[in-house]
C-alpha cells in the first residue's frame, strides 16, 4: 500500500518469474544456438574440405619444381601404401610428377610450436639431389610484421631451394642436422638463413623440418620405387 495525495492506492507488483521457467527459456535458446552452429558447420564442411584439398595441391606443386600431378601415399611400418586404395593410419606424403608422369619429388607436411602457436608447413624433397627443394607455410599464427615473415622473407625462403638433407651412411637419419642460423651466416650443409626480428619463428621452422626429415626420410628411402611412375 502507498499513500499519494492523501488517498490510499494499491500498486500492483509483477509476478515473480519462476526459476524453472527461466532455466527452460535459457535452455531453449542455448539448444537453438547450438543447433544453428552445427547446421552451419555441417553445411559448409564439404566446401571447406574441398578448399583445403585445392590449397594443399597447389602447395605441393609450389614445393616440388616441375610437378604437375600428384599422388598420395601413406607411410606405414611396412612401407608405403597408396592412400586411394588403402584406409590405414600413418603420415601422408605427396608424390609429385611432371606432365609425362615422371617422379619429381615428394612433399611432406610437418608441424610444431612457433612463437605464438602451431606452425604447419609443407616441404619438398628430391631423392637425386638429396635436398629439400622448397618450403611453404600452410598455417601460422606468428606475430604480424615480425614472425609471419617466415612466409614472405625472400632470403629465408631461398634457403629451402637447395637445402642439404642427405641421410647418414646407415640411412637412419640426416647426415647433417637442419638448423636455422643468424642471417647471412648459412654456409654449411643443412643451415638456414635466419630472419632478424623473427628469430624464434625462423628457428622453429628449422626444428620442425629437422624433426620431420629425421623421422620420415629413412622410412621413405627404401620405397622410392613404389612411387617412381604415376599410375
Amino acid at each position: 500500500m502507498t499513500e499519494q495525495n492523501g488517498t490510499n492506492q494499491t500498486t500492483s507488483q509483477p509476478a515473480p518469474t519462476s526459476s524453472a521457467k527461466l532455466i527452460a527459456t535459457l535452455g531453449t535458446i542455448a539448444f537453438l544456438s547450438g543447433l544453428l552452429v552445427v547446421t552451419v558447420v555441417e553445411s559448409t564442411r564439404e566446401a571447406i574440405e574441398e578448399n583445403h584439398r585445392i590449397a594443399l595441391e597447389r602447395a605441393v606443386f609450389d614445393v616440388i619444381p616441375g610437378a604437375e600431378k600428384q599422388r598420395t601415399f601413406i607411410v606405414t611400418d611396412d612401407g608405403l601404401v597408396d592412400a586411394d586404395k588403402n584406409d590405414v593410419d600413418g603420415q601422408e606424403i605427396y608424390a609429385g610428377y611432371d606432365a609425362d608422369g615422371v617422379l619429381q619429388g615428394v612433399a611432406i607436411e610437418a608441424s610444431g610450436r612457433g612463437y605464438e602457436g602451431e606452425i604447419r608447413l609443407l616441404y619438398g624433397y628430391q631423392r637425386e639431389k638429396e635436398k629439400i627443394v622448397g618450403m611453404t607455410i600452410l598455417e601460422s599464427r606468428e606475430t604480424p610484421g615480425l614472425g609471419d615473415r617466415i612466409e614472405t622473407d625472400e632470403r629465408f625462403l631461398a634457403s629451402f631451394d637447395e637445402l642439404q638433407a642427405a641421410l647418414d651412411d646407415a640411412g637412419k637419419g640426416l647426415a647433417h642436422e637442419i638448423v636455422t642460423v643468424s642471417p647471412s651466416e648459412a654456409d654449411q650443409p643443412g643451415e638456414i638463413d635466419g630472419i632478424t626480428g623473427a628469430t624464434v619463428s625462423a628457428e622453429a621452422v628449422g626444428k620442425i623440418i629437422n624433426s620431420s626429415a629425421n623421422e620420415l626420410l629413412p622410412s621413405i628411402a627404401p620405397h622410392w620405387a613404389d612411387m617412381e611412375r604415376e599410375q
